[in-house]
């Protein structure tokens, strides 16, 4: 794959997450109710660091979960052979809660499809909401996140690389082309 361009840097993901926390705040009226889970791998980083922000804007401690969806793909057999399987550690009961699934980016929906069917199987939250660093674009589903953190128009030759300190010891949004 060939880079394309950097389409976001250390300071654009945190102004980011500052956008997204503000608008998490706002839409539900403070966010005594809200649950943050961050889908493995890069959307629970995020999560915490949204956690984090929100702590810093409303001085109140967000819970935050991870989810694996593994097990709830729909392409499965096509990804591999013996997937490795993390343990779902939400750690908190989401019944009638306001939960905010974290990704880094949505692209066809299916992996958010697969994250509200694993929510579904542990709890009865009151509301499901998506939040996600990278809009995409081309979804094959009828999903739409909730809060964006920013638009960027692909073709299906382009992929969307998310670089997080926590994981990948670089921030940064790059796009390649196949």
């Amino acid at each position: 794959m060939k880079l394309k361009a950097k389409i976001m840097d250390e300071k654009a993901i945190n102004r980011s997450i500052t956008r997204l926390s503000h608008e998490i705040i706002e839409r539900n009226k403070g966010v005594s109710e809200v649950v943050l889970i961050g889908i493995r791998t890069r959307g629970v980083p995020l999560a915490e660091r949204i956690a984090s922000k929100i702590k810093e804007i409303e001085e109140e401690v967000v819970e935050v979960g991870s989810l694996d969806i593994t097990l709830y793909r729909d392409d499965l057999s096509k990804a591999n052979d013996a997937p490795i399987i993390n343990k779902n550690d939400v750690g908190v009961d989401i019944n009638d809660k306001n939960i905010i699934l974290v990704d880094d980016v949505i692209f066809t929906g299916r992996t958010v499809r697969a994250a509200m069917d694993a929510l579904i199987d542990i709890g009865r939250p009151k509301t499901i909401q998506l939040a996600v660093l990278v809009d995409r674009g081309h979804r094959e589903l009828p999903i739409r996140p909730d809060y964006i953190g920013k638009n960027v128009p692909t073709s299906r030759k382009e992929v969307i690389s998310v670089n997080l300190d926590e994981v990948d010891k670089d921030n940064g949004v790059l796009i390649y082309e196949k």
